[in-house]
Parts: structure tokens; C-alpha cells; sequence
């Protein structure tokens, strides 16, 4: 038996996010250079990429959505390149591959197996593992090619845009001074009404590498707004770990 639900946000942040060493905080502003180029952006940012092979900690979630507003507390467990999995006391699990995107919930007995065509389609831009894996890491969920881009300063940030707009949105992604991770990404789909913007606010130092530590995405259609927070913390890094999820036979599957 399929049954049918209608896309809820909390459903989709729930397939994106549902996803020890003591982490300092790393502050500062960071001096801007006005003669920094696109070129060097790009490689300082690339320099800052995560090298970790595994990465263990729990992420809290809040949603704010038309004046209500939920918190969840989720364990996090990644792969880098390969796997995303998340869980809420076993209760309720999420796996996120290239190729496959899939929870399940003990609570109502449900799961969903799929891939990532339907928020796609929601979106109405592409979204992969990637993406959602350089969302929770700071890094620019779009691909930086400096021909493609021009450079600036935008108040406490470097700014890249793209010389030549895409025709179904807007990008603007702004660059920390210190560290060269991610500071903001805005997406705007005019067309559609829709705007998307994801800021990081702190950041935190693990083992010699830096992880956004507090992150709010704000995603915007229409009149409807949607506040979500996320909190990243208890970070592990390069342990063994294992990605334990299996969908109950007698689940039934939900068709979006």
C-alpha cells in the first residue's frame, strides 16, 4: 500500500538535515584586501575544503514556520563523499547517498526510498548529495569557476556573483576573510517568488579544521516564510563508525 502525503517543509528539512574532542569557536572579522581576485576566492576557498574521512556529532534543529515553531535533536554521522545518515533515538532514521534518498519512522510505521528528482522538482533547481553535504560544511553548493564569476565587497564579506545571471535565478555567494568558507548563499527565483538564503553565523575549530558551528537558512515563497536553525556540535572526527538502517518490511511507503 502507497500512501499519499502532500510535500511538508518539515518533511523536506527532515531529508536534508535529519542528517570527544572539545571544538573552539573561531571569531573574528578578518581584514578585507580590495585587491583580492576571483581567482585567489576560489583557491583560498578550495584550500579551506574538509579533509576529513569520517565525522560524528548531533545536530539540533529548530523550524520557525508561520509563528510555530518545533526543535528536534538528531545524531549525525557522515562519510565524506558517500553517506549522510541521521537518527532521532532509533526511532526515526535517514540515510542520504549519491544515488538514494530514504528515512523511515517507527512512530507511524511509513519510510520513503527514493532519489533526490522530487525536491528537485520542488526546488526547481538541481539538488544532489553534494549539495546538501557542502550546505552542512560551509562550502559553496555550487560549482566556482573563476571565468564564471566576478569578485567584490559586500560589508564583512568577499562576494562572488555570477558575471552572467542564470535566467530561472540569482546567486550571490559571500566568503568569510579569515577562513574563506561560506559567510552567506542567496538564491533568488523571482519567477517564482521564492528566495533562499543560508547563513552562517559561528564557526568551530576541530582538530585543525573549521566546521560552522550555528547556521539559519531562511527560505522565502511568496507570503510563506520559514526559519531554520541549526546547531552543530559534539564533533568527532575520523572515527569508526557505521551507518545502521534498514526499512521494516511491514513499513508502508509514503509517495510524495
Amino acid at each position: 500500500m502507497i500512501i499519499k502525503k502532500s510535500i511538508s517543509i518539515s518533511c523536506i528539512v527532515f531529508l536534508f538535515f535529519v542528517f570527544a574532542c572539545k571544538s573552539a569557536k573561531v571569531n573574528g572579522e578578518g581584514v578585507l584586501d580590495h585587491k583580492m581576485t576571483t581567482k585567489q576566492i576560489i583557491k583560498n576557498n578550495k584550500k579551506s575544503s574538509s579533509k576529513f574521512k569520517t565525522l560524528s556529532g548531533r545536530v539540533k534543529i529548530g523550524l520557525i514556520e508561520e509563528n510555530k515553531s518545533q526543535s528536534y535533536s538528531l545524531s549525525l554521522r557522515m562519510e565524506k563523499d558517500k553517506t549522510i545518515w541521521m537518527s532521532k533515538l532509533g526511532i526515526v532514521k535517514a540515510i542520504i547517498t549519491p544515488n538514494r534518498v530514504a528515512f523511515y519512522n517507527k512512530l507511524d510505521n511509513t519510510y520513503f526510498d527514493g532519489d533526490f528528482a522530487f525536491l528537485s522538482d520542488l526546488l526547481g533547481t538541481e539538488l544532489n548529495f553534494y549539495k546538501v553535504q557542502s550546505l552542512l560544511l560551509g562550502a559553496p553548493i555550487f560549482e566556482l569557476n573563476e571565468k564564471d564569476y566576478s569578485a567584490s565587497i559586500h560589508e564583512k564579506s568577499y562576494l562572488l556573483t555570477p558575471k552572467k545571471q542564470q535566467e530561472l535565478f540569482e546567486l550571490f555567494l559571500l566568503f568569510n576573510p579569515i577562513h574563506f568558507k561560506m559567510n552567506s548563499q542567496q538564491i533568488t527565483q523571482e519567477n517564482e517568488g521564492r528566495h533562499l538564503e543560508i547563513n552562517y553565523k559561528t564557526y568551530q575549530n576541530v582538530e585543525e579544521e573549521i566546521f560552522p558551528e550555528t547556521i539559519q537558512v531562511n527560505a522565502l515563497e511568496h507570503k510563506k516564510s520559514l526559519i531554520i536553525n541549526l546547531e552543530m556540535k559534539n564533533i568527532e572526527l575520523n572515527k569508526n563508525i557505521n551507518f545502521p538502517f534498514k526499512i521494516p518490511s511491514d513499513f508502508e511507503a509514503i509517495e510524495f
